[in-house]
């Protein structure tokens, strides 16, 4: 996998899964025969050493998006994680420059779509038990009945097999440590604890002067 630059690079290769699993909302695009572009939570499945081999999702089946992909299935899925603005009106050096910190991952994908009940129905469950795990009165497919089958019928999953990625984690390694110190204390000013922990964790055993 592919990162914009070795500065941005994530400082464990587990952070990317971290990105995934946190932020599972992506933006699938595809460009031919027109651009397209879906949100979808997407659910990662990894191989034996741990790399990241599809992404499973589903879309309606009356999206335009779905004939594009079966036309034409190579396509872009973009995950954007921690984000926020950096203002230099936190700075002690105010030659400074407005910024944006955030961590990112975009992969090249092969669109396959799934055509049975068979296939579908783990990637359902998957996705449910995933967004309801440690809720209270968690909810289960299960109660939905026979609706949950009238439900399914408009929907089709599909298997994203990565072919290629990149990922950048522009947390503040790039910053003298008087400036990302600033910005640690601005963000914790501002409530960013998500933001901030990402940060920490991509700047291993740097403290802020």
């Amino acid at each position: 996998m592919n990162t914009s630059s070795d500065k941005f690079a994530p400082p464990d290769p587990a952070e990317v899964p971290r990105l995934i699993e946190s932020f599972p909302l992506a933006w699938l695009v595809s460009a031919e025969p027109e651009f397209l572009a879906t949100p979808l939570p997407l659910r990662p499945h990894y191989g034996d050493t741990g790399n990241l081999v599809e992404l499973h999702g589903h879309m309606s089946r009356g999206n335009p998006q779905v004939a594009a992909l079966q036309a034409q299935p190579r396509a872009l899925a973009l995950f954007i994680g921690p984000h926020g603005y950096v203002s230099p009106s936190w700075m002690n050096d105010r030659t400074q420059a407005p910024t944006w910190n955030y961590a990112s991952a975009q992969f090249v994908v092969e669109a396959q779509f799934v055509g049975s009940d068979a296939e579908l129905d783990p990637m359902l469950d998957d996705l449910v038990e995933t967004m309801e795990e440690g809720r209270e009165r968690c909810w289960h497919a299960a109660e939905m009945g026979e609706r949950y089958r009238k439900l399914t019928r408009r929907i089709i999953g599909f298997r994203l097999l990565v072919r290629g990625g990149r990922v950048k984690f522009k947390l503040g390694q790039d910053e003298r440590n008087d400036v990302y110190g600033d910005i640690v204390r601005g963000l914790a000013d501002e409530g960013s604890t998500e933001l901030l922990g990402w940060m920490h964790r991509c700047n291993p055993g740097r403290a802020p002067e």
